[in-house]
């Protein structure tokens, strides 16, 4: 999908390029950091808050299990010489069955995060997707590119119209 969109990126260049030679004046051109954007709203800062707060408490349910596994290495480390083999050995098999638990329970919050990302993010990132094209629409551009895109290795600040959907973004929040 990237290179998909590099290519299309690239292509659109040049054949802006094609049309800049023959008819300069008609060519207009934005860069968007979409990103930015949606950190610098106020629902967008609220979306990132509710993230952090889920990624902590994500976070508080794995720690235990964490700590439980850190407890049980150094219980390991320090008695190594002084417990049998059968009980060196089921303890080392009590750590690897608590590190397969931890990660297993990683990927599953991982995967719930994600999930709970864009169902949070998506509409706010639909939303100023909307606000660049009805810009774009009014504004007579060419073509707006969102900053970040492959193949974009410079941009003069004078295209930049991030601010704009900001404010557009806040007037219809």
């Amino acid at each position: 999908m990237r290179m998909t969109r590099s290519v299309l990126v690239l292509g659109l260049v040049a054949l802006l390029g094609t049309a800049t030679a023959v008819r300069a004046e008609d060519v207009k051109i934005g860069i968007v950091d979409l990103d930015q954007a949606l950190n610098a709203t106020e629902e967008g800062k609220s979306a990132r808050e509710e993230l952090e707060r889920k990624q902590r408490e994500a976070r508080s349910k794995v720690q235990p299990m964490v700590e439980r596994f850190e407890s049980l290495q150094q219980e390991i480390q320090g008695k190594k010489f002084v417990l049998s083999e059968e009980v060196l050995y089921q303890k080392q098999l009590d750590l690897i069955e608590l590190r397969n638990e931890i990660e297993s329970q990683m990927k599953e919050l991982e995967g719930k995060l994600k999930v709970d990302q864009e169902r949070i993010v998506g509409p706010l990132r639909k939303k100023l997707i909307d606000i660049v094209q009805k810009i774009g629409r009014e504004g007579g551009y060419t073509v707006i590119i969102e900053r970040g895109t492959p193949g974009l290795l410079y941009s003069r600040e004078a295209l930049d119209l991030t601010d704009s959907v900001i404010a557009q973004f806040d007037k219809t929040g």
